[in-house]
């Protein structure tokens, strides 16, 4: 998800090492990890740009991906859907996004825009607001929230993003800059008072927030207003007619505590282009859940 929209300079991942930032306090660590398969384990060999920060960095990188519940294996022994796509992507995990603000300017500029544009904007903002970063021979940018949040709207307007956009970033980096937002407080809330909270900054609707909730808190949630899932959802369950988000909810129901995971293995299998139509009703003959 990293490389198909082109290098947006904060999250970067070149096909052998992941390079990111993560704030601790008032201060951005840049850290880059690599992989080794080691039969069913994944070890994370990671470098640091210093030593500060080294135990919470550990923690951030052993809860990196989403894993799958224990009760995944009923889940694609009962629907012919998620049975095909475990099989066929049995390692593809969402990757956990655990920088919030980094999350919610991904969210602001993927707005009604294609992805490249998206991740162009974001490139942007990161060569010109941004702090390089070197971790070996990586390179990252953070993006600190007070800068931002200093920043009038025709400063980010200049980069070719909307005035809307520019106020909605500016927002955002506000909310988090006042100490007010953070995962540390979102943790401690449940799913909607979590979308409450971030739903009062202008610029965040129930659908970025809930993507939040999926890809930085690692909860159960289906998207189900994002038009990328709508579309993962028609094809799989629906023939290839998009559902409204009503219908999104009611097909995907059954996935309960799996529906981070079973949403990253649908997403991927479309941009892979690889996901079949007509799934549902074979599904149905071996008594699965539509």
């Amino acid at each position: 998800m990293f490389r198909r929209a082109g290098d947006d300079l904060i999250d970067r991942w070149d096909g052998t090492a992941l390079v990111r930032t993560y704030t601790i306090g008032t201060r951005s660590i840049a850290y880059a990890c690599t992989f080794e398969s080691a039969g069913n384990a994944l070890i994370a060999h990671v470098t640091l740009e210093d030593s500060f920060g080294r135990d919470e960095i550990k923690r951030l990188v052993r809860s990196m991906f989403v894993m799958p519940p224990a009760n995944f294996a009923h889940l694609v022994s009962s629907d012919r859907v998620v049975g095909a796509l475990h099989a066929r992507y049995p390692a593809v995990r969402s990757v956990r996004q655990s920088n919030l603000f980094n999350a919610l300017l991904r969210c602001i500029t993927t707005q009604q825009v294609n992805l490249r544009w998206a991740a162009t904007c974001r490139r942007r903002l990161a060569e010109t607001f941004g702090r390089l970063h070197t971790v070996g021979s990586h390179s990252v940018y953070s993006l600190d929230p007070a800068t931002i949040a200093a920043l009038k709207a025709s400063d980010i307007r200049a980069l070719q993003l909307t005035t809307s956009k520019a106020e909605y970033i500016i927002n955002v980096a506000r909310a988090l800059a006042s100490g007010e937002l953070t995962i540390a407080i979102l943790d401690r809330l449940t799913d909607e008072q979590i979308v409450a909270r971030l739903t009062v900054i202008r610029g965040i609707g129930r659908w970025s927030a809930e993507w939040i909730l999926a890809r930085t808190l690692g909860r159960p949630r289906v998207v189900a207003g994002d038009l990328g899932v709508r579309k993962a959802v028609g094809l799989a369950y629906r023939d290839g007619l998009p559902p409204l988000e009503s219908e999104v909810r009611r097909i995907t129901g059954h996935w309960g505590d799996s529906a981070t995971v079973v949403q990253a293995l649908l997403l991927h299998a479309l941009a892979e282009k690889t996901l079949a139509i007509g799934a549902a009703a074979s599904n149905t003959r071996r008594g699965g859940s539509t």
